[in-house]
């Protein structure tokens, strides 16, 4: 890995098919360790449940309120400042309750890949 300054790009935002739209903040082979990504989420939607296999992640609400669940754990309200910790292969899911966008960063280790990225939204509503 090399020292580097990756400037922020908001037309590099793109909707992901959990149901949010991202921007890769960090992302790369190179630092493989880590990804960090900018999560919006638009008043009155939630995302698909899912999980991450073998991969950990955080959100860092930026903005926004939010309802999340993960896990077996009951919904809990989340606003700017609050850090929620997703173990690996832990279901999830979260809601913008507020009325504007919900905004928050989902930093992985390791980096994200697609490959990690595990749809169970079918299965949780049977």
């Amino acid at each position: 890995m090399k020292a580097y300054i990756k400037t922020y790009d908001a037309a590099q935002e793109y909707f992901f098919a959990e149901g949010c739209f991202i921007t890769e903040l960090s992302n790369a082979a190179d630092d493989p360790a880590v990804s960090i990504a900018r999560a919006r989420l638009e008043p009155g939607k939630t995302t698909r449940w899912h999980y991450l296999r073998d991969t950990a992640e955080r959100y860092v609400v930026l903005q926004g309120m939010g309802s999340v669940e993960v896990g077996d754990l009951p919904p809990q309200r989340v606003a700017a400042g609050d850090v929620v910790i997703i173990p690996p292969q832990v279901r999830q899911r979260i809601s913008n309750v507020g009325a504007d966008d919900l905004v928050f960063l989902a930093i992985c280790s390791p980096r994200f890949t697609t490959a990690a990225y595990v749809d169970i939204d079918v299965e949780i509503a049977e």
